[in-house]
Parts: C-alpha cells; sequence; structure tokens
C-alpha cells in the first residue's frame, strides 16, 4: 500500500488519470478535508478553462480509490484534544468508524465509505447535489473576502511581533518558543478559542481542565492543540512579517494543510508556499516530495508496465504490481526504502493468493453484516477489536489499467 501521504490538491491536478493509478497503487492517501472543500469551491471558481463541473470532475477522476482514508477535520481534533480526547501523533490516520458490529463472540469496527469518498464518485459522473453548490459559493465567497493584512486582534493580545522576523526558520521558532513555554499558555487559549470558534460552554470546559492540570504547557495538555497553533502563529507571524504574502487569500487554505502533518509520513505538493513551509514542521520520520518530481517518477512506471503483455494487465495492477519495480529508481522506490524497509525483501517473494473460498467469504460477509454496537458499550473496547472491514467503491478499470481483474465476475466488487 505504500507510505501514508497527504497530497494536496495542485498535485493531484497535475497528473494524467493513468499516472493518479500509479500513485494510488503505491501510496496510500491521508484526505485531508481541505483538499475535499477546496476541490468543491471551484464549483464557483472564476475564469476556468473549462465549465466548473468538467474541472472539478477531471479532478475527481484522479482521486485515490484502493489505499486511502479521509481524515476527520482538524477543528474537532483540536476541540476533542483540549477536551483531553487526545488524537495519536504517531503516524496513524485519524478517521471516523461508521460502526461497532459483533457477531458471536468476535467484535470488530466497520468503515463504510465516507461522505467525501461518495461524494467523489458521484463527481466523476458530473453529479453535483445542491448543497454542495450552495456550499462551494460560501466557500468561494468567503476566501475571496478573507484580508490577510489584517492581523486579528485576539493574536495582539500574545504582544509578539513579526515584524522584525527576517526568515521563516525565525518565525517558526518563535512559535515553537510560545506554544511549548508556560509563558503565555491562557493566551494561547483564548487565541485557540477564537480561531476555532468554541462557545463559551466549551471553553469553560477546557479551562477547568488546565486549571485541573496545575497549567500544564500545552504541548503537554494538549499535544495536537499544540502542533495546530504552532502552525497557526507561524502563519500570522510570517504574514506580518511579510515572508509570506498577505495578497494572495489562497494562502490560508494551503497553510491548514500543515495541520494534518502529524497523520503522514510523506507530503506530497506542487504548491510553492508548502515547498518553503513544510520542511520546517516534518519530523525525522518525514519527507517532502515535490509535485513535478514525484509526476516525472510515475510518469516513467507507467511506461514501464505498459510494456506488459495485455494477459498479464487484465490481471489488475493489484496482482502484477504490488510494489514498486526493483529494477527502477526513483523518488518512489526511496519512500518505500524511508518508509517500508523491508519491501525489497518482500518484493523477492512470490505473491500471496487470496483466500475465495466460499465458506471464508461467507464468514466474513458475516462479520461485515452483523448486528451494530453502541460505542458507548459497556464491554467494547475500541482498542482491542477482533476485526476490522474497509468497504471501498472501486473502478475496474481506471484511465487505461485494469485496478481489478478484467475476469472479475461479482459486479458488486467491481465498483
Amino acid at each position: 500500500m505504500g507510505p501514508i501521504t497527504l497530497f494536496d490538491k495542485s498535485f493531484l491536478q497535475s497528473l494524467k488519470v493513468d499516472e493518479s493509478v500509479w500513485f494510488d497503487n503505491f501510496f496510500y492517501s491521508a484526505i485531508c478535508p481541505i483538499f475535499y472543500v477546496e476541490t468543491l469551491a471551484d464549483l464557483k471558481k472564476p475564469k476556468l478553462r473549462r465549465p466548473p463541473e468538467q474541472e472539478v470532475g477531471i479532478i475527481a477522476d484522479k482521486f485515490p480509490e484502493r489505499h486511502c482514508a479521509p481524515m476527520v477535520h482538524h477543528q474537532e481534533m483540536v476541540i476533542g484534544d483540549l477536551l483531553g480526547n487526545h488524537v495519536p501523533l504517531t503516524g496513524q490516520i485519524p478517521r471516523d468508524p461508521s460502526r461497532f458490529v459483533q457477531s458471536d463472540r468476535h467484535k470488530g469496527v466497520i468503515f463504510e465509505g465516507a461522505p467525501e469518498e461518495e461524494a467523489f464518485l458521484r463527481w466523476q459522473s458530473r453529479e453535483f447535489h445542491d448543497l454542495e453548490r450552495e456550499f462551494a459559493s460560501t466557500w468561494r465567497a468567503n476566501l475571496e473576502s478573507l484580508d490577510l493584512k489584517r492581523i486579528p486582534d485576539e493574536f495582539r493580545k500574545l504582544e509578539i511581533s513579526g515584524r522584525n522576523c527576517k526568515t521563516l526558520q525565525e518565525a517558526k521558532s518563535i512559535a515553537d518558543t510560545l506554544v511549548s513555554g508556560t509563558d503565555k499558555t491562557l493566551e494561547m487559549l483564548e487565541f485557540a478559542f477564537f480561531v476555532l470558534g468554541i462557545p463559551q460552554e466549551g471553553r469553560n470546559s477546557i479551562m477547568g481542565r488546565w486549571l485541573a492540570s496545575k497549567f500544564l504547557p500545552l504541548s503537554s495538555f494538549a499535544p495536537y492543540a499544540a502542533h495546530f497553533l504552532t502552525v497557526e502563529v507561524f502563519f500570522q507571524i510570517s504574514l506580518e512579517a511579510s515572508r509570506i504574502s498577505s495578497d494572495r487569500p489562497s494562502n490560508r487554505l494551503d497553510i491548514a494543510y500543515l495541520y494534518y502533518l502529524p497523520f503522514c509520513q510523506v507530503l506530497v505538493s506542487s504548491d510553492k508556499l508548502h515547498r518553503r513551509c513544510a520542511p520546517l514542521f516534518l519530523k525525522e520520520n518525514q519527507i517532502f516530495i515535490w509535485g513535478p518530481e514525484l509526476k516525472s517518477a510515475l510518469s516513467v512506471l507507467d511506461q514501464h508496465y505498459s510494456a506488459l503483455p495485455e494477459s498479464e494487465k487484465e490481471k489488475g495492477v493489484m496482482h502484477f504490481a504490488p510494489y514498486p519495480p526493483t529494477e527502477i529508481e526513483s523518488i518512489v522506490s526511496q519512500a518505500w526504502d524511508r518508509h517500508l524497509p523491508r519491501w525489497r525483501e518482500y518484493a523477492k517473494q512470490p505473491s500471496i493468493e487470496l483466500d475465495s473460498n466460499p465458506e471464508t467469504v461467507k464468514k466474513v460477509r458475516q462479520l461485515i453484516d452483523a448486528p451494530s454496537l453502541q460505542p458507548n458499550a459497556a464491554d467494547l473496547d475500541p482498542e482491542n477489536l477482533d476485526f476490522m472491514s474497509i468497504r471501498r467503491n472501486v473502478h475496474q478499470k481506471k484511465g487505461k489499467w485494469w485496478q481489478l481483474p478484467h475476469d472479475l465476475e461479482d459486479n458488486d466488487e467491481k465498483r
């Protein structure tokens, strides 16, 4: 499945459909909610080369289908973190389970298709709901009316200035010191309340928890909230210092992708702001890949696999390309070497055939169709489940490539 990867709209737009198949095949995409909103906003974007519906549909055609998971919105995660429902920052993708189920004594979780995934499927057919069009209009209007030259009054309460800040690295250092320190934790919490629009009841609960913690610094009190605020403070300082332009309202949207960095191993983007800022926030176990470089590597892979005989291609890319080709060195194989270091060893082993025994399939379906459990069931331990099921809608063929076997008969499994 490949390294967990966060990508932005500019990168996916740059790909051809055939190249997007290989991105989906060799990288596990953590889908950022900002990507969904940004794509949807194109429905009301002026001066597009094509009709808006066609433009959005073209992006949807390249959307990852097989190896992807939509993430929970950062606002929900930050507020939950401040309230004590901490988000693991160990690299896994935060997503909401559709339902918990029980079959006999076996308990598990089912991840159905998320609304974002269903939307992109519809957009591939150029189908758009009225509500989505209204949302697109509102989002586009808000983006165009945003004045980044006006630093929020709440930020001024922190009593810091970026006017003498000469580099982005310096802005990041100031933000780190401010968020991880103990001098202005209260002011930082109030700034978070303002930015996130937390109602008074929620603010009281968070403040009560912080007081009970004996005034822990944010990095200990709510680690993900601390990351979010570090990005936000860095952005505000950089704006004031003119290290980031305040003439482009879209910079606010672009910087928001960095809120989701703790949940990926790779960030790939063709956005210059990401290229300048993201490396400042990456940990030692994370890498940034410049979009044009990955696009070039995917094009080479597309040409490589195009030389296979048709009989092999019809088995589906999942069959003949479970790993990158070991004979081609590229940014793709380098990413696998970095994050899946034993893949070359596994690539030499015979492929494992899926168990299609009718009895096995029947047991799996029984688990999937089992009665639902309430998340607060007394004997339900979400950290210790017996199984997990992820349902996906996958096109049997995408571009020129069979993603699933050509002779697959079960239509329910084709898409």
